[in-house]
């Protein structure tokens, strides 16, 4: 099935079995404000809408999509073709094929991974507070403590040979957060306040991929791609190709995956 022209097809050197893409609001069946692709059962649109949309979805991959019920939490779990929809946890690994590690957004950041062998993909879905996390340890930790479990190699490598794709999130020109959320990632590493940008009020403008980028250079991971923080990223300035939650308030949910062909 061709997709839609406005999905992305993430552009990241991943092994040729590995697959991804990222949804966008055309393509699908639901009426406004959740036209048309909306994916989520949560947020107030027909079921028999989603459950069309979500066909839609997987007939696009070629892979059945897992949906979890995600909850800005720090939990991982390895899916298998036996793990149902609704299994919660923000983020996922497998070694399977043919299964999709998926991810939905309407602002927080999802962000996937896969190794060089191309023997294990996974998917976190990193809004503020999950990739802050506690002390240091947020979604990205979970994410990749179990991806190194599942991944070959030896553990030192393991990070060298893990490749990352930032998918599209509220942006650092839209991202405004109070001084709780620079604190908690200040807290953690000094170099996250550059990534802050003061507002009066003593609000902030906060840079989410930028953010991310951080953790996983913490974690040794060196090979990320997509999100740059660019307009063109931005799930709020851009209504036309991507739901977002802070601008709407009432929005659909976009889905991103990744999976092994």
């Amino acid at each position: 099935m061709a997709t839609p022209a406005d999905w992305l097809v993430p552009d990241w050197p991943a092994p040729p079995n590995v697959r991804a893409l990222c949804s966008a609001r055309s393509g699908g069946v639901s009426l406004p404000p959740y036209d048309s692709l909306n994916l989520g059962t949560h947020v107030g649109d027909a079921p028999a809408a989603v459950q069309a949309n979500r066909g839609v979805y997987a007939n696009a991959l070629g892979a059945r999509p897992v949906f979890l019920d995600q909850v800005h939490g720090q939990d991982c779990i390895a899916i298998t073709s036996a793990t149902a929809d609704g299994a919660r946890a923000d983020g996922c690994v497998t070694t399977e094929r043919g299964l999709a590690c998926t991810m939905m957004v309407a602002d927080c950041l999802p962000v996937l991974l896969c190794d060089d062998y191309g023997r294990a993909v996974a998917a976190a879905h990193a809004g503020w507070r999950g990739l802050a996390g506690q002390g240091g340890q947020g979604i990205l930790e979970s994410v990749f403590k179990s991806f190194q479990a599942v991944a070959p190699g030896e553990s030192a490598c393991r990070a060298s040979k893990t490749i990352a794709w930032l998918g599209p999130c509220i942006g650092p020109q839209a991202f405004e957060v109070g001084p709780e959320v620079k604190a908690a990632f200040v807290a953690h590493d000094a170099q996250a306040a550059a990534l802050f940008r003061p507002l009066a009020g003593g609000k902030f403008l906060a840079d989410l991929p930028g953010l991310a980028r951080l953790r996983l250079a913490a974690l040794g991971v060196s090979q990320v791609y997509g999100n740059d923080g660019s307009r063109a990223w931005c799930t709020v300035v851009n209504p036309s190709r991507f739901f977002s939650h802070r601008r709407d308030r009432v929005s659909g949910r976009l889905a991103v995956s990744v999976w092994l062909a």
